[in-house]
């Protein structure tokens, strides 16, 4: 009976892909119609890879995972946004098929709430063209657009849980450090060998090659801007923190520590610097001893020390002084004066940021629309600072589920932190990530780390792999002794 069952769900999952199959080879037959020729291409190649999906699912998710951090080099043919749509195809396809064949679908509590923000998101969006935000229908496509961008989320996060019980979460989270190997070579391609990089690789609009041509440029690895490569550095300087305390080789782990916190401090982000220092105060205070204590700090000074060491970062560093930061004689109104003639970053984010506060004044309660804040401030800049972009593109109704939506992520990770064993790896990974959360945030007060679409592509992974069945028992005293241990039966 057992049997025929099994038969049967493998002949309507055959009969599904199948399906699938034919649906794209029809998009395909449309396409040699004469349209571009990397469409046709991305088409018929996605005929195999529908099957390898199927057939081969974990090794097609890691790989799928490992690939993202090397896209954002091709922004300029949008290869990150149709990566995103493909996944979120694959993902609901495959969902699909398991809910058809009668096969449970992964998922926990809090991606219910996940997918629940994220739909409740799609309310500005059908506001826009009803009139009840402060643009109008013109603006559709950039607000979808967005929308589209944290459902992506969402469904990385579900297609992440379909691993679960597939692979350990070790393997998953070991797996991950594999993004960083393209995107690390290219960072030290701009720093020595400049020369070498294809000239016709676009970032964020550029061109790779002028980007970096010179070795003191800030150095942004595949990623268009040095502060979202910072971001995406500084999460896997996390998960390197986190591996060093359970691996039982540390050298190695140990000089990529060391090699991240290098091109993290290359990137010449002061704002970064800050996210750090919450990292460091927020991961050693539940555990404080001397050893952790006096590591927190040396990390933290390497890093200063590599930033203050640079003439770049000297400027930065000076650059604060004339703020009203640090400078009694300078008020806000001064600064914004200043900012027009004086080239300080700072100064320029406090006209920014009062630009945009004077424009959210006019539609106080749902803003201007999602993913329009750009629009709304009319200078084609970002906010640099991600809670006045919640207030000027959701208004006063958006900032709060803003707001909620990191409240929620924090309360889960201390939930799961409470429930893992004493001493775990999984408890361990929990006080990771709340410290990244809590970094997060502040750095959210004068950038856009929002828009650091990469970077939350792996926070998201993460936070789907750690709230998983880890079965751990053993503490860490029984992993530092590395006593053997045996399964009965």
């Amino acid at each position: 009976m057992l049997t025929k069952q099994r038969s049967s769900r493998s002949s309507r999952l055959g009969l599904l892909i199948g399906l699938a199959g034919v649906g794209v080879g029809l998009a395909t037959g449309f396409l040699i119609g004469g349209t571009n020729p990397l469409y046709l291409g991305l088409a018929l190649g996605a005929i195999p890879f529908l099957f390898y999906f199927f057939t081969k699912f974990e090794q097609a998710v890691m790989g799928l995972l490992i690939l993202r951090g090397s896209l954002d080099a091709f922004s300029g043919q949008q290869i990150p946004a149709a990566f995103a749509i493909a996944l979120d195809f694959l993902t609901l396809l495959y969902v699909t098929v398991k809910l058809l064949t009668g096969q449970p679908v992964r998922v926990d509590n809090f991606w219910w709430f996940f997918a629940g923000w994220v739909i409740l998101q799609g309310l500005w969006v059908i506001l826009l063209p009803l009139g009840g935000v402060g643009l109008d229908a013109s603006f559709l496509p950039e607000s979808i657009r967005e929308w589209v961008r944290l459902f992506s989320w969402a469904m990385v996060y579900l297609l992440v849980m379909q691993l679960k019980d597939k692979l350990s979460p070790e393997k998953v989270i070991s797996g991950l450090f594999l993004s960083l190997v393209i995107p690390i070579t290219v960072a030290l391609m701009q720093m020595f060998l400049p020369s070498l990089l294809p000239p016709m690789l676009s970032v964020g609009g550029g061109d790779l090659g002028s980007m970096v041509s010179d070795a003191g440029s800030r150095i942004r690895g595949t990623f268009g801007v040095a502060n979202t490569f910072a971001t995406f550095v500084l999460l896997f300087i996390g998960l390197t923190w986190w591996k060093v305390k359970w691996v039982q080789h540390r050298l190695s782990w140990l000089v990529l520590l060391g090699l991240l916190a290098f091109f993290f401090v290359s990137t010449k982000s002061l704002f970064s610097l800050i996210m750090l220092a919450v990292f460091v105060v927020v991961l050693i205070a539940p555990k404080l001893s001397f050893l952790n204590l006096i590591g927190g700090i040396f990390l933290f000074m390497l890093v200063i020390a590599l930033f203050a060491s640079t003439e770049f970062g000297q400027q930065r560093l000076s650059s604060i002084a004339n703020t009203p930061l640090l400078n009694p004689d300078i008020d806000i109104s001064r600064a914004i004066l200043l900012s027009y003639g004086d080239h300080n970053s700072f100064n320029w984010r406090l006209s920014q940021w009062n630009l945009l506060l004077n424009r959210w004044q006019q539609f106080p309660v749902l803003g201007y629309g999602l993913g329009l804040s750009i629009q709304a401030g009319g200078n084609g800049f970002l906010p640099h600072n991600d809670y006045i972009r919640a207030l000027i593109e959701g208004g006063i109704v958006g900032f709060v589920t803003y707001i909620a939506f990191f409240v929620a992520q924090a309360v889960h990770l201390v939930q799961l932190m409470r429930s893992a064993p004493r001493k775990s790896r999984q408890r361990d990974l929990c006080l990771t990530l709340l410290a990244i959360l809590a970094s997060i945030p502040v750095g959210m007060i004068t950038e856009n780390i929002w828009s650091h679409t990469t970077l939350f592509f792996y926070w998201w992974t993460l936070f789907a792999v750690v709230g998983w069945n880890w079965n751990e028992q053993q503490t860490e005293e029984k992993f530092a002794m590395k006593q053997p241990q045996f399964k009965s039966g």
